[in-house]
């Protein structure tokens, strides 16, 4: 036997695994023969199949002999070698299936299928899987059919994602018919108003709620604008709400009334948002809520005011019990004074004089205490040190407690200065000490202590009332009886006390927490029964970093020689007037008077100079700050004295007092009235 020439060596010429494999097979056992003898028509299909990429197989000759290109080979996937072997033996589970269209190749018919189903077993298991391809005949130089040339790609992951994807589109037909159903249900089934409209306004579809809410069909509404159905009031509301809806996209909520086909009205509350290219809209009756909303404010109102009257009658009550026996004690004194006089017992007159001043300060007091319940009472309101207050009124307060009272207290030198005034805080913590003091019967420790305090979101949230910022804490704390959930609720009600009859007005707390509030402040009450109680006192911190000294009170002459300053009196009270105007006139004062504020501008303007302005606040007319700011204009250096009992402004605002203006709160005494004009214009010579 000789050896084959090099050309049929290098056949088929194909660099691929299946071409190498073509050249390695014993071709001689099969019907084929050996590759030498192979037809050109063989050798040439063989060979363009091979260096095909796209997967493809030729069956050859009677016997149907299969070649295959490496393409093709996921195909056949782990089967025994096909190469060389008919046909119907590599696919045979497959071979009553695609029998019938290799023969239709044979007998020179081609045959294109997509997605063809077939049951194969390629991997030790039947499986179903799909191809599409293409059987074409191989004809030889005279025409005869010789061989079958098959083109093939497998489908199956395509065609399951291609039924997946109809099962999905018609499962999202399903669904859509349902939503739609279920919208169409809603629409027609809903209680709540649904309303579409054009971004003008318009209506274009509204559902039977809208007219079984309104009484307007659906042919009396569409085409209108949605504002046109509003009530009077509220119709240049609904339409901004319109307007807006179509220039910012975002969801709105309206709530307004509407106009009945029957001349009623209608609340109705709408959520609206801009949806493909329209106005969607909810509406929801809130008529009948609206009604009991009313008529629940009404009856709270009423409850307010029933409440306000039982207060009312309580304060009244109060005020005229102990002011009776305040008068009780003026009335008599000046009785047994004019009888003494009358007697000619002169050397008698002196206690009951003072019998009867001292019942007036307590009056005076009593009206404080009031004020500050009420936040209406006149603040000298200064930066002041509360640790220098404390540590000054450690005696006082040792010598309130008694013997049988440990007192305790905390005060760190770096304590910040507060916004108060000084009096009215030395007041508030006395009173604290009384009322802690008679809570401990038995005896036991009072602690005041005091901290600097930043007010964060946590401590505001935990404080009702109290803003944020930074405060000076004073906290007064006993080891007492402490207080019941009832007596807590009602602790700073105006003349509520739990002392027995004669020890208690009832008017200490409820001062406080006036002075608190008007201070900007807060008072904080923490008790339990059997654990003591606690308050804390909320002082607004001031922004200037030095206290101001408390003022010196010199005792000062109530006479003195004549002086060339001249003081102007305003005063609507002729009483008080005439005796402020003796009693500056005693003090060497050349003086005038006004009984309200346009006579005290007229004064102003005429040619004679003032040295000193003394006026009420509360004057008829201009009042007694517009009465100074005008005489400051006509006057920059005068000097200013305000008296007041009871002056709104002049309570509610710290800043109420301008330069080089003084307070003088009433009732007043003499020497106190004095010691201010002295502090203003000097001992004089």
């Amino acid at each position: 036997m000789t050896d084959p020439s090099p050309a049929v060596l290098a056949f088929p010429h194909v660099q691929s695994a299946m071409s190498a494999r073509v050249r390695a097979f014993d071709w001689s056992s099969t019907p084929l023969g050996p590759i030498a003898q192979w037809p050109f028509v063989l050798r040439f299909a063989v060979e363009t199949m091979l260096s095909s990429r796209f997967p493809a197989c030729l069956a050859w000759g009677p016997e149907r002999t299969l070649f295959y290109n490496d393409a093709y080979l996921p195909i056949v996937g782990s089967k025994p070698e096909g190469l060389g072997r008919p046909i119907s033996e590599v696919w045979s589970e497959a071979w009553p299936s695609i029998q019938p269209l290799v023969d239709k190749a044979f007998a020179g018919e081609a045959t294109f299928i997509e997605d063809f189903e077939l049951e194969i077993n390629r991997f030790g298991q039947p499986e179903i899987a799909y191809f599409t391809f293409c059987y074409s005949p191989v004809r030889d130089d005279t025409g005869v059919v010789v061989g079958m040339l098959d083109t093939v790609v497998e489908t199956t992951s395509k065609f399951h994602a291609l039924r997946q994807w109809r099962d999905v589109a018609a499962s999202l037909e399903e669904q859509v018919a349902l939503r739609t159903a279920d919208r169409n249900r809603l629409w027609q089934l809903s209680e709540d108003v649904l309303l579409v409209a054009r971004f003008d306004g318009a209506i274009t579809a509204v559902n039977p709620a809208w007219t079984a809410t309104l009484g307007w069909s659906e042919e009396e509404t569409v085409g209108h604008p949605l504002a046109a159905f509003a009530c009077a009031d509220d119709m240049h509301m609904v339409a901004g709400a319109m307007a807006r809806l179509a220039g910012e996209p975002e969801r709105r909520q309206m709530v307004a009334r509407y106009r009945h086909r029957d001349g009623g009205e209608r609340w109705i509350a709408w959520t609206a948002v801009p949806s493909e290219g329209f106005i969607q809209a909810v509406g929801r009756d809130t008529t009948e809520e609206h009604l009991r909303e009313e008529a629940l404010r009404n009856a709270e109102e009423r409850l307010r005011q029933s409440q306000k009257m039982e207060a009312v009658g309580q304060l009244t009550g109060g005020i005229a019990h102990d002011f009776n026996n305040m008068l009780q004690g003026i009335v008599l004194p000046l009785q047994i004074i004019r009888q003494r006089m009358a007697q000619g017992r002169h050397d008698e007159v002196g206690r009951y004089i003072d019998s009867g001043l001292a019942a007036a300060k307590r009056a005076a007091g009593l009206t404080q205490r009031l004020l500050a319940f009420s936040r209406r009472q006149p603040l000298d309101s200064r930066p002041v040190d509360l640790g220098a207050s404390l540590r000054g009124l450690e005696s006082m307060l040792k010598s309130t407690c008694g013997e049988n009272i440990a007192l305790h207290l905390s005060l760190p030198q770096s304590l910040w200065p507060a916004l108060t005034d000084a009096g009215q805080f030395e007041s508030a913590v006395v009173n604290l000490a009384i009322n802690a003091r008679d809570a401990m019967p038995g005896g036991g420790a009072l602690h005041i202590s005091a901290d600097n305090v930043q007010a964060d979101a946590a401590l505001v949230a935990a404080i009702p009332g109290l803003d944020p910022g930074d405060y000076v804490r004073i906290t007064v704390r006993d080891s007492g009886i402490g207080m019941t959930g009832d007596v807590i609720a009602r602790a700073f009600d105006p003349f509520f006390t739990t002392k027995p009859l004669g020890q208690g007005t009832g008017l200490g707390l409820s001062m406080i927490y006036g002075f608190m509030r008007q201070s900007g402040g807060i008072a904080v009450l923490d008790s339990a029964e059997g654990k003591g109680t606690a308050v804390a006192l909320y002082f607004v911190r001031s922004q200037v970093q030095e206290a101001e000294p408390a003022p010196a009170q010199p005792i000062t002459p109530l006479s003195g020689a004549r002086r060339p300053d001249s003081i102007l009196v305003v005063e609507d009270d002729d009483t008080v007037r005439a005796l402020t105007v003796e009693l500056l006139r005693d003090m060497g004062f050349q003086v005038m008077e006004a009984a309200h504020g346009s006579a005290a501008m007229a004064l102003l303007s005429c040619a004679v100079h003032f040295d000193l302005l003394v006026s009420d606040v509360g004057l008829p007319g201009p009042n007694g700050r517009q009465v100074a700011d005008y005489a400051r204009e006509k006057f920059p250096a005068i000097k200013i004295i305000l008296m007041t009992g009871y002056a709104e402004q002049a309570a509610m605002t710290p800043q109420f007092l301008g330069v080089q203006m003084e307070l003088l709160v009433k009732p007043f005494d003499a020497q106190a009235l004095v010691a201010k004009v002295h502090a203003a214009m000097g001992q004089g010579r």
